[in-house]
């Protein structure tokens, strides 16, 4: 009798612990949709704890990107890149807070990602598209910056009077020059300034940069692709003199607050790179103008702390561009000696700009251009459909096994029920203690489940059938039957698990979803199936001497 209570004690608080992992699961799956985004601490505590739903049934954003080699010189190449670009989009994925995201090689140079429960395709792009190459570069002066534009115009002049520009005869030129020819031909389209002649002086104090009207965007950015800037490599062109031309962001005029960019001259080599930075994270309180903006604020490793130690305290009173990705997003000026390796990035329209820059530059930059090939996003209502069908389907399966096996087995069918009832609570509540992800597929597998629990009872029941015939007493017949299955249970549950067990390891997305319902469905069906079923055979027969067997 004591180890009859013992069982029954070991019942209970398995039951109790499963329904407080259970409990969130069930209440957050309970109310609004609309409700569930809140932002609420309560809310928020639910949705941490409870199970998450794959794409498939969630909804959620699914990306394919093609990793563009072409911008890597052959002689640069690794043959890792896809490789590295999946373990540095798989940081950023992971920084953001996406649940069980899926992101996987696909051929030779694809990446596919799939984000459960993130539907903004712009959102999804500025994440994970984002080369996030962060480069700091010295501003020139505005003489050298004249000196480029007027390298540009001859380039360009020559373009226009079908001549070809110095440095462009060959693919991949990394520089232009003005050449040494001196005729009146060469004087005469020196004079001509197509460049120069679309942009406006910056205002005063800018340094070396101009400013770029937007009625004139578009001209000026096709000249100064066409010259000074290397579109296969993706990297700007060194002009002569060491000096390359870079866009800001688009921006407001000050003087007519119509809109344009500016552009800046900068040194060609950068003085310090991305690969420098140990930390990046949102700030405030960054701009004197704008306390309330949110920017980035970065630190260096030791080596690039001093780098930037003595790059500052050698250009007091000198503009550093911050680069990221071919764009200069700010470039204050030095105004002293900076120690301790901390810089910041300012001019950030939006917090979660600033949330999203952060994350890329914490994740590092990726070894070149990911081009997108598909973005598709996964709306709830089709989420809500794929749920109900196959909510639809496991429902329709148990009723039908129920039918079956109550009619078959009578009242030991309904120990079966039983069984297989507390064979789902199980399930679901170990989905919610490991914050498991439920897909369709993984529907699937709670179907293949139940019908696995069934096996394992209609086993036992069979047995004991057998001891019965053969004159056998209840309690007999009862403990032979359990005995002589046991073997058959453990071994083609424990076949199934093991299969599981190696999908979930080398499977991905849709398949690691069936595994993980699978195998953990398996472990409840032996507990159930053994112990929970021959304890309440055990505890009936404690208490009454059983004559026969409703089986």
């Amino acid at each position: 009798m004591s180890t009859l209570r013992f069982r029954w004690a070991v019942l209970v608080v398995v039951l109790l612990v499963a329904g407080y992992y259970l409990l969130p699961t069930f209440r957050f799956y309970r109310m609004d949709p609309a409700q569930q985004g809140s932002s609420d601490p309560s809310v928020a505590g639910l949705r941490e704890n409870s199970m998450r739903l794959g794409l498939d049934l969630q909804g959620g954003a699914y990306l394919v990107y093609e990793v563009d080699l072409d911008k890597i010189p052959e002689d640069q190449r690794s043959g890792d890149e896809v490789d590295r670009a999946i373990e540095i989009i798989r940081n950023r994925v992971d920084q953001f807070g996406v649940t069980e995201p899926v992101i996987q090689k696909q051929g030779n140079n694809r990446i596919v990602v799939q984000l459960p429960g993130l539907e903004s395709p712009e959102q999804v792009r500025d994440m994970v598209g984002k080369t996030a190459r962060l480069e700091f570069r010295l501003v020139r002066t505005p003489e050298e910056m004249q000196q480029a534009l007027s390298i540009v115009d001859r380039a360009i002049a020559r373009r226009q009077g079908g001549q070809a520009a110095v440095g462009d005869t060959a693919a991949g030129a990394d520089s232009l020059a003005l050449g040494d020819a001196a005729s009146a031909a060469d004087s005469l389209l020196a004079a001509d300034k197509p460049f120069s002649s679309l942009l406006q002086v910056a205002p005063s104090g800018a340094g070396g940069m101009v400013y770029v009207p937007a009625g004139n965007l578009d001209e000026v950015e096709s000249m100064w692709h066409a010259v000074a800037f290397d579109s296969v490599r993706n990297v700007p062109r060194p002009l002569a003199g060491g000096t390359v031309l870079l866009f800001g962001e688009s921006i407001d005029d000050p003087g007519t607050a119509n809109p344009g960019r500016y552009l800046y001259a900068l040194s060609a080599r950068p003085e310090l790179s991305g690969s420098n930075i140990e930390d990046a994270t949102v700030a405030f309180g960054l701009e004197p103008q704008r306390p309330q903006a949110a920017g980035v604020s970065l630190n260096f490793d030791k080596r690039g702390a001093a780098t930037f130690t003595r790059l500052t305290g050698a250009n007091v009173g000198r503009q550093l561009g911050i680069v990221l990705d071919n764009v200069v997003r700010s470039a204050p000026v030095i105004q002293d000696k900076i120690r301790g390796g901390r810089a910041s990035i300012t001019g950030i329209s939006t917090d979660n700009e600033a949330r999203m820059l952060g994350i890329v530059l914490r994740a590092g930059a990726l070894p070149t251009d990911l081009v997108a090939i598909e973005e598709r996003t996964v709306g709830p209502t089709l989420g809500r459909d794929s749920i109900n069908q196959g909510v639809r389907a496991a429902l329709l399966g148990l009723g039908l096994v129920v039918l079956v096996i109550v009619f078959w087995y009578r009242a030991s069918g309904l120990l079966a029920v039983l069984a297989l009832g507390l064979n789902l609570l199980f399930l679901f509540s170990v989905l919610g203690a490991i914050r498991g992800t439920l897909t369709l597929p993984g529907i699937a597998g709670i179907v293949l489940t139940i019908g696995m629990a069934v096996d394992a009872n209609v086993l036992v029941f069979e047995r004991i059938r057998e001891e019965l015939r053969t004159g056998k007493t209840v309690r007999g017949a009862v403990d032979e039957g359990y005995r002589r299955a046991l073997v058959t249970i453990l071994d083609s549950n424990l076949t199934t698990l093991i299969s599981s067990v190696v999908l979930f390891q080398f499977g991905t997305g849709p398949i690691r979803g069936f595994a993980l319902t699978l195998m953990v469905g398996i472990i409840a069906n032996l507990f159930t199936a053994v112990f929970v079923t021959r304890l309440i055979y055990d505890s009936f027969m404690a208490k009454r001497q059983l004559k026969g067997l409703s089986i």
